[in-house]
């Protein structure tokens, strides 16, 4: 194992890392996508909360009790073998270069209102966008090959100005409460309360709330893995859930129902209409940094990920090499190209319905990992590997269990159908995998019973 100075993320680059990638382009664009639950939303959005705070004490009771396994695939692996492992990886790999498209789509959107004449640009030219959307995706990409330290750098800058827009929502919510609290009633939505909209309404929610497990994925970057990850895990959740649940709830209360479902950039028309045309382009501006924030991280995530799948033999093993800056090289090049071409192939939508798609994917590629590494905390307790309290662990990995089900009953037929599918065609490539392992056992088998030191048993 490395010693911890050689290890460049910290305390402080870890939490930035959570609050980066789950307060990323989701939560400017979360209200557009849940006014149509109405006030579903809100419960939805306590529901999720409280699950994804399960969700991260369940990976930060892993990145305590087994510091050395290499992040979630090593945890599921310890818990239920490489074939699980495989599948939920899978499914959390795939979501990781699709979030890489979605946000280079969010910070577009908001690019487009923030800069009028690329609007008016794209408006005549529509290949304008997703070029944009490439631009951005590359260019994170660069910042990643020269290395993680320069990457959680990227994170610290961007996390520290993407929290002055929140700051500004939650600001103009209190001063609206202050001086005209009936604008908070004038337009309630008119969505009747039902289950099934809650639900829906939380699997919403729930991408934005997406990253809580981020700390865990680079974890041999990280310095004292053992108390730097569950610490930031925890912190990163809890200032994540504060900011998001704060600011989303400004919009869907002051604006009308139908104007925010309709709405491409919801916080730049919340700033127009009460601060003037001026201060909603400032929050786009710090909306896009926000955004580019998000997806500097996934971009990190993404790389470190497809190494460690490669390390463990599932993935070609040139995707684990790194270059002289220490960054995975190849994992990185390699996500980009993917999330290339899923911005290639959603730009058919307008980038409201491209976001909304690519969100709903997104999460129900995550469930299977939150669900397995629930289940998977359970058993290794049972097995007497977790050490230290049993109650609240317990507790924390049957509710996160219980409300990822709840939250893949909320995704609807059409996303679980896509998270099967997506998991589904691991199959092959986890079976492709120990063929390729088996041929290789057999060459070295062979090689060694036809050497000549083979042929004199040790004795």
């Amino acid at each position: 194992m490395a010693d911890h100075h050689d290890r460049p993320l910290g305390f402080w680059m870890c939490t930035s890392l959570i609050v980066g990638n789950v307060v990323g382009m989701g939560i400017f664009l979360l209200p557009a996508s849940l006014a149509p639950y109405g006030l579903n939303a809100f419960i939805g959005w306590g529901v999720t909360v409280a699950g994804c705070c399960c969700i991260a004490y369940v990976f930060a009771r892993y990145a305590q009790a087994l510091p050395d396994e290499d992040g979630p695939y090593g945890y599921t692996r310890r818990a239920f073998g490489g074939g699980v492992a495989f599948f939920v990886m899978w499914c959390y790999w795939v979501s990781t270069w699709i979030t890489n498209a979605t946000l280079a789509i969010g910070v577009t959107g908001y690019l487009t209102a923030l800069l009028p004449p690329l609007g008016q640009a794209a408006q005549r030219l529509p290949v304008m966008a997703p070029v944009t959307a490439l631009l951005l995706i590359w260019l994170f990409t660069i910042i990643n090959l020269l290395g993680a330290r320069m990457s959680g750098r990227v994170q610290m800058g961007s996390t520290l100005l993407k929290l002055l827009p929140m700051a500004a929502v939650i600001l103009l919510g209190a001063l609206v409460l202050f001086a005209d609290p009936h604008a908070y009633a004038a337009h309630l939505p008119a969505t009747p309360l039902s289950l099934e909209a809650t639900a829906a309404a939380g699997t919403v929610s729930l991408f934005a709330m997406l990253g809580v497990e981020c700390a865990t994925i680079p974890s041999g970057k990280v310095a004292r893995p053992e108390t730097t990850i569950p610490r930031a895990t925890i912190a990163g959740t809890l200032i994540a859930a504060l900011v998001s649940i704060g600011v989303s709830a400004v919009p869907l209360l002051l604006l009308p129902q139908g104007a925010v479902a309709q709405s491409a950039a919801p916080f730049v028309d919340l700033f127009d209409r009460y601060w003037g045309a001026d201060a909603g382009r400032w929050v786009a501006l710090f909306v896009v940094v926000s955004g580019l924030g998000g997806l500097n991280g996934w971009t990190l995530v993404g790389g470190e990920l497809t190494a460690s799948i490669a390390a463990n033999g599932i993935f070609p093993a040139w995707l684990q090499r790194q270059n002289r800056h220490g960054a995975a090289g190849n994992s990185l090049l390699l996500m980009a190209v993917l999330a290339s071409a899923m911005v290639a192939m959603n730009y058919s939508r307008t980038l409201a319905e491209g976001f909304t798609f690519l969100s709903v994917v997104t999460t129900a590629a995550n469930l299977p990992l939150y669900l397995v590494g629930a289940l998977g905390l359970y058993k290794l307790w049972r097995r007497g590997l977790t050490g230290g309290e049993s109650f609240w662990l317990r507790a924390c990995a049957v509710a996160a269990a219980i409300y990822c089900v709840w939250a893949l009953y909320g995704m609807g037929r059409e996303a679980s159908l896509w998270a099967l599918a997506l998991g589904a065609v691991s199959l092959p490539m986890f079976w492709l995998a120990r063929l390729r392992h088996k041929r290789q056992a057999a060459q070295r088998a062979t090689c060694a019973a036809s050497s000549p030191s083979s042929a004199w048993p040790p004795g």
